[in-house]
Order: structure tokens, then sequence, then C-alpha cells
């Protein structure tokens, strides 16, 4: 895909990024040519890896950072000139960076008390924030007195309580265990649902952007690979880097033989012929990297029926409860995944049984071919 991706579309976008490059030495571009709407009330979600550019775009909306080209604009007004404290967003950041001197309530007080409200006001405000994220009975207390989670509510409670135009949260949850991470993705979700405010966040864990979020831009190397709803980038990605970063996704190489109707006939390195859905393929001629998922492929006599079978070998069987995963050498990789429900029976599968898999045309995407592969 390339540098410049398409925003929302119907009124005027309430976060735009237009034309923003950022460098940090005047060579190299860590933000490369960014075009990015977001509209009122959404909950954008900036996924990459490390270095990708997701932080440093969010710290250029808050105002931490400056780009080196372009410009960003909330509700209408250009950010590149105004300081971060007049720019009217909360901000949520991994660290809590909560005030231990101060109460939990004299925390969420302290935003209204910058912007010189009054007494009575002030207190309504913190205990409606308190409340919201059910918290009502803690502003005696001091953040040492919290759990973690407990500590981040108040993060979140303080970035909403002066009704900011935008919040931002940069990798809040990353502190958390597993279990407590996921309970408090949820109730950011119902947060945001429940207010209707506009949400940019930032993580490196494809679940928690699945989970919360209304789009998703996926990063890399400074550039949107992808910009789309969470299912679609699930079930469509665009290449060969969304295909392997969101979620479990099997890869087999191959040259395309054919194209005809948005279908392309691929052959395999191993020489099996496979057909897929022309995406971003190299063209007739070109290599190709096919794309499925390992709750797409079927196994055995359900195979036989599919658009492409091919013939694989039992590596590994692992027990998950709900499903078996069933790891396999295809075409010559033997990182190719199956997921097979706990109640399909299972006769021949066995490590070292050669066994046919197979999956629909619609459900194998044809993309550029990764170096490596």
């Amino acid at each position: 895909m390339g540098e410049t991706t398409p925003g929302v579309t119907g009124g005027d976008p309430f976060v735009s990024f237009q034309e923003v490059q950022k460098s940090y030495d005047g060579e190299t571009l860590v933000v490369k040519n960014l075009n990015l709407d977001i509209a009122k009330g959404e909950f954008v979600t900036m996924l990459g890896p490390s270095g990708s550019g997701k932080t440093t775009c969010l710290m250029m909306l808050a105002g931490f950072e400056t780009p080196t080209h372009g410009k960003v604009i909330l509700d209408g007004q250009p950010l590149n000139n105004v300081p971060p404290h007049k720019r009217d967003i909360g901000m949520v950041f991994q660290n809590y960076a909560l005030f231990p001197h101060m109460t939990v309530a004299e925390n969420l007080a302290f935003p209204l008390k910058v912007r010189n409200m009054s007494k009575s006001e002030m207190e309504q405000r913190v205990q409606r924030a308190l409340d919201m994220v059910q918290l009502g009975t803690f502003g005696h207390r001091r953040p040492a007195q919290l759990s973690g989670g407990q500590q981040q509510r108040v993060a979140v409670a303080r970035a909403l309580v002066f009704d900011p135009k935008l919040v931002l949260m940069d990798e809040p949850l990353g502190a958390l265990d597993k279990q407590l991470r996921e309970q408090m993705q949820y109730e950011i979700k119902h947060i945001h649902d429940n207010l209707g405010v506009t949400v940019v966040y930032v993580t490196h864990d494809q679940a928690e952007a699945l989970t919360m979020s209304n789009r998703i831009a996926v990063f890399n190397d400074g550039v949107i690979q992808q910009l789309a709803p969470p299912n679609d980038l699930y079930e469509r990605p665009d290449n060969a880097f969304v295909a392997q970063f969101i979620g479990e996704n099997n890869k087999l190489g191959g040259k395309v033989e054919a194209i005809e109707n948005g279908i392309c006939k691929v052959r395999l390195d191993n020489g099996e012929t496979a057909t897929a859905l022309s995406i971003s393929d190299g063209g007739v001629g070109g290599e190709t990297m096919l794309s499925v998922r390992p709750e797409r492929v079927f196994i055995g006599d359900e195979a036989k029926d599919c658009d492409t079978s091919v013939t694989g070998k039992v590596e590994e069987l692992i027990y998950l409860g709900d499903h078996i995963r069933t790891r396999m050498t295809v075409c010559g990789r033997d990182d190719f995944v199956v997921k097979i429900p706990n109640s399909t029976e299972r006769a021949g599968l066995e490590p070292g049984n050669q066994v046919a898999l197979g999956w629909r045309t619609k459900d194998c995407r044809a993309l550029d071919r990764p170096e490596g592969l």
C-alpha cells in the first residue's frame, strides 16, 4: 500500500494528519508522508512493532513532538504552534503518572484547578469521574494504597474529568498482568461507548487493538500499511505484513501462473497448484505469498471438496481445550497450522501421517512475497 492512507468519509474529520513527516536527525524519516483522518467519537488504534512510528504520531498529536513537515489538525484548528497544555487533550500513560503525595480525589481535581474551576463543580466532576471507573469510595486514598489496575483507572478518570476534546492513550495497559489487562480493555471500551469521546490509542498488542477499536491503523517503518475495522484487517489483509502481524497466518510461497476475474492460479514452491484471491501479488509470472488463516483450513475428507487441496505431514498435535492445534509440514514449510475443533473426528491425525488439506479460494489471499519466504 502507498504512503497515503484514505481517511473517513462524510463531514470534516475531527483529527487530521496531513502530509506529516517526522525526522529526529534530519536524514531518517520515522514517519513518512502520513495522511490520516479520524472522525469525532471514533476509537482509533495505532498498532505496530517497536520503531514503526505509532508513538511518534501520538506525541505529535499531544504536542510533545513537532512535525518536520505537514500539519496536524484538531477540530478544524492547526496544532503545530499550539502548546500541549492548550490543546484540550487528556493523556493516559503506561506508568500512570499519578502524584504520589496527593489523594485520588486531589489527583483528579488537579486538571480542574489549573482551569480555575469552582470548588463545588470540581467536587461534582471528581465524584462523577470516580463513579465512572467504579472507584466512587476511593477518593481519600493515595496512589500507593491502590493496586495497579486501580491506579490505571484513576489515570483514565483524570484524563476524562475535564471533558477533553480528545483522549490519547499510550500503551496504558502494558504494566498490568494478562487477566487485569483484559478486564481493563473492556472497561475502557465501555467508557468510550458510554461517553462517545474520541480516543486515539497506541499499542503493539494486536489482541488489544482488535478488542477495543472502531478502526486500526497498522504501522510499519513509518507508513500506515492498512487502515480498517478489526474484522477487515483480520479477514482481508492488504499485504503480507498485515496478514502476519494481525492474528495467526499460514504462508506458502509460489509463482502466479494466471489471473482471471480477480482469482489467481499459483504454482506452489513444491509444484502443487492452488487458487487464491489476487490482492497484492506480483502479477502473472511474479512471486507471491499465499495467506490462509488456520481456522479456514479443512482436513481429511472435507479437504477433498475444497477449491484447493494439498498434502500435509502431521508434525505435532497440541491440546488446547476447545481446539486441537495441529502443526504440519506443507510445501516444505513445517510451520503450517490447522485449528481443529475439539468436537471434530480426528482419525488419522497422528504425527508422521500424510493427510489432505484444503481451503476455499475466498479464504486464501495472494499477497506480496516477503524476503526470506
